[in-house]
């Protein structure tokens, strides 16, 4: 391809970005723009693609991918969201119900009844996701403060009486019958409010025409989200201040803030966060010292000790070899605290061995990945800064929960996504994906895709 035709094809798919915010046009503001989202992300896309895009049709304007470079493919990754959220799915269902039937049969339980349950949230998400395909991008856009404002007095109320302990985390909250975790309401609401804020305090920024970089319109989302952290970490739930901690990374560094406050503040600030929360729990100091300090295999047989889930997390992976024991076959699921929750990936790794728990991995793989590549090729910064904010709340968590079973992380308490037993985190995780499938159907390649259907 000519240096003249990657030109016009670069300045085809920069056209597609947002509007600008403002019809007013400066030195300053040129400048700013260049070290924004759409930069960085036509950056990104010059560098991951190149080579793979095909002359733009004149008609359509619908970039075409050969060879293995497929996976860059917008239509292939809509696909591949959609495809890889209904498998988790189902089989997180499957294995809910597989890890769950001997302790309900030792307590005289229908073993059905934990399939019911997580079917009917499922159900529930299945609702949110298809009802976010009839919503419109600029009504979500709306909708986000007010959920953010929800989800935070949520959480609030988790400090209050109403609120509930398990696992040395204060993260539960029981209204009536209902008993679920804010903090899953809360990821959800900050991967849609954060960029919204983000672009509006950057629109102020800019009508300041200042070439030096200036923090005040950015206060009130710094405060908005310091209280976001705040309040998980007055609830002592460490896996979720760093689940929220990347997403909130992650929305600034793709919005152009300076990367020497970034760094030169928030990693600082993280640290000492980090410090207070691990030093301030001594159940959290004990899991961390026992999994890089060594757990004896006396230990294994101690079920109140520290020791006593992650060590039979290890002999469940070690039981299912290569090929597993076969489903339902488990034999530590009787002996594991949080066999359908927390350690469902190592009640995978037993019955369907090491080759089952390397196909979930790759559809985990597939569906983040999916997402962000979707963010990288996508025309409208909102649009493009929430489906990174999910697609790293996907991929973050899914690593620290496998992580977590390996024996890399200490136990964090935190579920798999999509396949964990848990209404609040599948409700939320199905909305999240209902959100990436409605935005990725307003990209220029799907979007063309399904008019030519």
């Amino acid at each position: 391809m000519s240096s003249r035709q990657q030109s016009r094809n670069t300045q085809q798919r920069t056209r597609g970005f947002e509007k600008p915010m403002s019809n007013t046009k400066s030195p300053s503001r040129s400048a700013s723009s260049k070290k924004g989202t759409s930069s960085w992300v036509d950056r990104s896309i010059s560098f991951l693609t190149a080579g793979s895009r095909l002359e733009h049709n004149e008609s359509n304007q619908r970039a075409d991918y050969t060879g293995w470079r497929i996976i860059f493919n917008p239509v292939a990754s809509y696909w591949g969201l959609v495809i890889s959220v209904v498998v988790l799915t189902i089989f997180g269902l499957v294995m809910v119900f597989s890890s769950s039937t001997a302790k309900l049969a030792g307590t005289n339980q229908s073993v059905w009844s934990n399939l019911l349950r997580q079917g009917s949230f499922a159900v529930m998400g299945a609702v949110l996701l298809v009802g976010a395909q009839f919503l419109k991008a600029s009504w979500i856009r709306r909708l986000s403060t007010i959920v953010m404002f929800f989800a935070l007095v949520l959480q609030a109320l988790t400090l209050t009486p109403l609120g509930s302990s398990a696992g040395g985390n204060t993260g539960w909250l029981i209204l009536g019958p209902l008993r679920f975790q804010p903090a899953e309401i809360l990821k959800f609401a900050l991967c849609l409010w954060l960029p919204h804020a983000l672009l509006l305090a950057k629109k102020e920024a800019d009508k300041k025409r200042t070439e030096k970089f200036d923090v005040r319109p950015y206060l009130s989302t710094i405060f908005g989200f310091a209280v976001a952290v705040g309040l998980v970490g007055l609830g002592k739930d460490l896996g979720t201040a760093i689940v929220v901690g990347i997403i909130i990374g992650v929305s600034l560094l793709i919005s152009g803030f300076p990367l020497k406050y970034i760094f030169g503040v928030g990693i600082p600030g993280i640290a000492i966060i980090f410090l207070i929360m691990v030093r301030g729990s001594s159940n959290r100091w004990a899991r961390i010292q026992a999994t890089y300090g060594g757990c004896s295999t006396r230990e294994a047989s101690q079920s109140a000790g520290i020791c006593f889930q992650s060590l039979h997390g290890d002999y469940a992976l070690a039981t299912g070899g290569l090929t597993g024991v076969g489903l339902g076959n488990s034999r530590e699921k009787s002996y594991l605290p949080a066999q359908d929750n927390d350690y469902i990936f190592a009640i995978i790794g037993e019955e369907l061995g090491f080759l089952g728990a390397l196909v979930v991995i790759l559809f985990i793989v597939i569906m983040a990945w999916s997402i962000i590549n979707l963010s990288l090729r996508h025309q409208n910064i909102y649009m493009q800064m929430v489906l990174m904010c999910i697609g790293s709340w996907f991929a973050a968590q899914s690593f620290i929960n496998i992580a977590v079973v390996l024996g890399i992380l200490p136990v964090m308490g935190l579920p798999l996504p999509f396949i964990s037993a848990g209404g609040s985190a599948l409700v939320m995780c199905l909305a999240g994906a209902g959100v990436c499938i409605r935005f990725a159907r307003e990209q220029e390649d799907v979007r063309s895709s399904r008019i030519r259907r």
